[in-house]
């Protein structure tokens, strides 16, 4: 079974950091593209950053550059976002997702991703 398993998230104050994590298992993870998702009450899932785990290059929303870092671990299939900076507009919950490279792009096109984590909850005060 594929499984994409968050942690990390929490309650900080504005102007702090949270950093999340993403294990994944279940598929072969060089082939696959990985992001994180952010979804805010009554809001529209939105993309964060994505990355390509083949050569770690990597891609961020506006609103996450400059503050947030997604990287990842092959040698774990773990995938991170470190978030700085934090505002109270980053109150989300924040899910991971993977999806075959070859259907990476448009990246923040959320019906383009095949898996999903569980969500784990930011919020920012």
């Amino acid at each position: 079974d594929v499984q994409l398993v968050e942690s990390g998230g929490g309650s900080v104050q504005a102007g702090g950091s949270l950093g999340l994590s993403c294990a994944v298992s279940g598929i072969s993870y060089s082939n696959y593209c990985m992001a994180w998702f952010r979804q805010a009450p009554g809001q529209e899932r939105e993309g964060v950053a994505h990355i390509y785990t083949s050569d770690h290059s990597t891609v961020y929303a506006d609103s996450a550059k400059g503050r947030f870092t997604i990287s990842d671990d092959s040698s774990k299939n773990t995938v991170y976002l470190q978030m700085n900076s934090l505002k109270p507009e980053d109150t989300s919950m924040y899910y991971c997702a993977a999806t075959p490279r070859w259907r990476c792009t448009p990246w923040a096109t959320v019906s383009l991703w095949h898996y999903w984590g569980q969500g784990t909850q930011v919020t920012v005060s």
